[in-house]
């Protein structure tokens, strides 16, 4: 995780988004160890709100997002793991500066010890989703927007998406072009429950451009097959309700969880959706617990859990 210090994003909720963040590295804390990167001159902050069991890692950082400027890791043949060097540009040179988020996969793979992929495409961890088994998932508003990978066809990005991954699928839903602040990030419309099972909200609980765009990537990702050549199972969650309209950066969501070793950790918006949400997780993760966490200022940054998270295999050795 990386925390929050962009005040151009979160103005009078700075504070407000450290407090949500704080309290999603405490509670993925209780299940498997969470590093907090964050400047030297907010270590102390970090300590002080996030508890004993989170540990900072003090480097430069422009925003907060870990899902997208963090690392994404792979798994070698044997085992030993890599970082993809996607190229960052702040979602399309949407923030300035960005060149300490861009630089910062780098820095965490030197501090790990671990080697980088380098793949050419201008690319976040919240744009694609892997079931671990070769097949990826990701939009098309986003990879082939003109904001990030301008001049490359969707055969070249699919391209070395399975290169850098290790991928022999890509699957493309259409996303959401109207969305302001990723340009429709999959992470915030669907999420993998295990190979050939995606959990989405239901666009039957929508309303207006969000259910008709729920509805464009069901049915995209109903007519495709997974590198297994299974048809994709879909799993309903109630859409998120829309909380402050006047604001077009709010993005609320169910589906955008994290899973951690053991748990299912979240997020709740206080209102009765927040209930059948919780239990279709609860069903579709029947060995998991399922935490879910009110955190009232981290939608206005644009994403939720998954997208201020970023997950590190362990290594599995082999022979």
């Amino acid at each position: 995780m990386a925390w929050p210090v962009r005040t151009e994003l979160w103005r009078h909720r700075l504070a407000a988004a450290q407090a949500d963040f704080a309290l999603v590295a405490r509670t993925i804390a209780r299940h498997e160890p969470v590093i907090m990167v964050c400047r030297a001159q907010d270590e102390a902050a970090v300590r002080a709100q996030c508890g004993p069991d989170v540990t900072p890692f003090v480097a430069p950082i422009d925003d907060s997002w870990m899902r997208d400027s963090g690392p994404t890791f792979v798994r070698g043949t044997k085992g030993g793991l890599a970082v993809v060097n996607w190229a960052f540009n702040a979602w399309g040179h949407k923030y300035h500066p960005y060149a300490a988020d861009a630089a910062l996969k780098r820095h965490l793979a030197e501090h790990l010890g671990l080697p980088l992929v380098t793949c050419p495409l201008t690319a976040e961890g919240g744009a694609i989703l892997s079931d671990g088994e070769g097949t990826v998932i990701t939009t098309e508003s986003c990879l082939l927007h003109a904001n990030r990978n301008l001049g490359l066809t969707r055969a070249q990005v699919e391209a070395e998406l399975c290169a850098a991954l290790g991928a022999q699928t890509v699957v493309w839903l259409p996303g959401d072009a109207g969305e302001v602040e990723t340009d429709g990030h999959v992470d915030c419309l669907a999420a993998i429950v295990r190979p050939g099972v995606v959990m989405m909200e239901d666009p039957a609980t929508a309303q207006g451009p969000r259910a008709r765009t729920l509805a464009a990537n069901r049915a995209a990702l109903l007519a495709q097959r997974d590198t297994k050549g299974r048809t994709f199972t879909i799993v309903d969650l109630p859409a998120a309700p829309v909380i402050d309209p006047a604001d077009a950066r709010h993005q609320p969501s169910y589906v955008n969880f994290y899973i951690a070793n053991g748990a299912v950790i979240m997020p709740g918006h206080g209102v009765p959706q927040d209930a059948a949400a919780r239990a279709a997780v609860v069903a579709a993760f029947p060995d998991r617990e399922v935490v879910q966490l009110p955190l009232p200022a981290l939608p206005y940054g644009g994403g939720s859990i998954h997208c201020i998270t970023q997950h590190q295999p362990a290594p599995h050795f082999t022979a």
